[in-house]
């Protein structure tokens, strides 16, 4: 039994006992506040049920009496459970484990399957075959758009800073069943983005030409979550154009929005200014949902505070045209079109007819997968003002100075603490201090059966042996090209740091809060992810040569140390120690 440290910590499954922080990780990459997860967690869990059953995987006793499966929490920290999403490469036509693990975990230290009784499914295989004859004949997704008008709905109904704190109290508790309903979608558009880009990779390989995988799934337009990025760099450019823009900028970040004028003070007279301040409200009213750990209802976004934002605008400005993301994609577009024909020529009449219906679903589910992404986003930011009007008000009537410092309390304890906070100072700066001691730490990535003591986990900052000069590092191929730059090791996305041009950005895991950093890279590399994590599906759309699963890449290059990154092999070799 795992020890019970954090109060939203669950027990893990009996039956399917393997987890792991890959894919999750980027989605809740910080402890989860008990006050979300009491809200949305099991509605997670369930909406993630219901894309199993929608998708055809599951059989009678899967579940049996147990209440949490798919997901947990351990340590505070969210996991998937990989033992239940390994039985769609053991029960659907074609698929295996490794392909799964790969698609969804990358590279790690997870115990080979081992098949058990139960485990085969003639019933599953034969619905996940419908599934995938289904999947592959798609040439819309409906349902995420009757989702957009969901939340619209959603929208329209949330109570106004006039409220009284019931109503916005019952608004907060009433979002789990539109949540799980999102989210089932969510989850269903991704288990069949895998069908095409499996096929995909079969198909390729059959014909040797496995090297331009990553370049067929590139520049394919509409995703969604490269928006903001491609909207920032031209905010960028803005700036880099504009004196006085760029002489406000060079004073610092920090009192920014003082100096623009957003804090009330007074703008510089200036047309661009006026121009650029237009622009940036018009970004904050159309991504302001977006930020780091998004996902989390406790927590700041662009749009509660822009400083993030105009940070991202700062590296974005230094960097030249090269980085222009309509210029890459185009050049990645262009690539990708060269790479089908290429691979379409090699195939036999009735393996390119497979291949054409598979390319096709790759494309459709990549892009619906980040397009129901954001739309849970902008549900939940709906939520999460809600919730951020209650936490200020108890803030007022003596609660701790950061409002979401409530939200380490359960449901039953915020009700009382909203009215009367007093009472509950204690509790939450215990609860606190647990958090930061629990955030300075590196939760295992996988456990199987029991998660390992936090007594044993790793120190986030904790010193190791640095790569010399001459050393190649292997890891997932994300995103085709070539870069070489200097290593800027970057922790936090809200701190770049020295990021800019030529520089090579090396990240521990990435959230939509980083991309906008991917255009002032010259290439990425992160610690984790796989060939469906947001780092892989961006850089592509934004034309960015990236690297994932290389294993402790922040902690074991140095920082300004002159590397290689090849996005098309994985490798990244330290060719000059900093």
């Amino acid at each position: 039994m795992t020890e019970q440290i954090w109060m939203a910590d669950n027990p893990p499954s009996r039956k399917w006992p393997l987890y792991t922080r890959g894919n999750v990780g980027e989605v809740f990459p910080e402890p989860v506040r008990p006050l979300t997860w009491e809200v949305v967690g099991h509605q997670a869990e369930l909406g993630w049920r219901d894309a199993y059953r929608d998708f055809g995987l599951v059989d009678s006793g899967d579940f049996g009496d147990e209440d949490w499966i798919v997901l947990g929490i351990f340590g505070s920290y969210c996991y998937l459970n990989a033992s239940y999403i390994r039985m769609v490469g053991v029960r659907a036509p074609g698929g295996s484990v490794e392909a799964m693990d790969l698609q969804f975990f990358g590279e790690s230290e997870a115990p080979p399957y081992v098949p058990r009784k139960g485990d085969k499914s003639l019933g599953a295989t034969l619905r996940l075959t419908r599934q995938v004859l289904k999947t592959l004949g798609m040439k819309d997704l409906p349902e995420l758009e009757e989702d957009k008008r969901l939340v619209e709905r959603l929208a329209a109904e949330a109570p106004g800073a006039d409220a009284t704190d019931d109503e916005l109290l019952d608004f907060y508790l009433g979002y789990g069943p539109t949540f799980r309903e999102l989210f089932r979608h969510h989850i269903l558009t991704t288990f069949r983005g895998t069908v095409g880009a499996g096929l995909v990779t079969d198909l390729a390989t059959k014909v040797g030409q496995e090297d331009k995988l990553t370049t067929l799934l590139g520049g394919i337009g509409q995703v969604e979550s490269a928006l903001p990025a491609q909207t920032l760099w031209r905010l960028g450019r803005q700036v880099a154009a504009s004196p006085a823009l760029t002489a406000a900028f060079d004073a610092g970040v920090p009192g920014l929005t003082d100096r623009l004028g957003f804090d009330g003070g007074t703008p510089p007279e200036d047309p661009q200014v006026a121009a650029f301040n237009r622009d940036f409200a018009d970004f904050l009213e159309r991504f302001g949902s977006r930020g780091p750990n998004e996902w989390e209802l406790a927590t700041d976004t662009w749009g509660l505070k822009p400083e993030m934002a105009l940070a991202a605008v700062d590296r974005m400005r230094m960097a030249d045209e090269s980085h222009d993301p309509g210029a890459r994609s185009s050049s990645l577009e262009a690539r990708r079109t060269e790479a089908t024909e290429e691979v379409r020529s090699a195939l036999n009449r009735f393996d390119r007819f497979q291949f054409d219906k598979a390319l096709r679903s790759a494309t459709l589910f990549s892009q619906g997968r980040e397009r129901s992404k954001t739309t849970v986003i902008r549900a939940h930011h709906v939520v999460r003002l809600a919730l951020r009007e209650l936490c200020r008000r108890a803030s007022e009537r003596g609660g701790p100075a950061d409002p979401w410092d409530g939200t380490f309390l359960s449901v039953d304890e915020f009700r009382s603490y909203i009215t009367d906070p007093a009472p509950f100072l204690d509790r939450i700066a215990e609860r606190k201090a647990t958090a930061e001691k629990l955030t300075s730490l590196v939760p295992p990535f996988v456990f199987e059966g029991t998660q390992p003591a936090v007594s044993e986990w790793e120190p986030r900052h904790r010193e190791q042996d640095q790569v010399k000069a001459g050393t190649t590092l292997q890891g997932i191929p994300g995103c085709p090209g070539t870069a070489t730059g200097r290593a800027r090791v970057v922790m936090d996305a809200s701190d770049p740091g020295a990021l800019g041009p030529g520089d090579v950005l090396v990240a521990p895991i990435t959230d939509p809060s980083w991309t906008p950093l991917f255009l002032a890279a010259d290439a990425v590399v992160v610690d984790v992810g796989a060939v469906m994590s947001h780092a892989v599906i961006v850089s592509r759309e934004l034309g960015i040569p990236c690297v994932v699963s290389v294993t402790d890449a922040t902690a074991t290059i140095p920082d300004g140390a002159l590397i290689s990154v090849d996005g098309s092999t994985g490798r990244v070799t330290v060719l000059e120690e900093a």
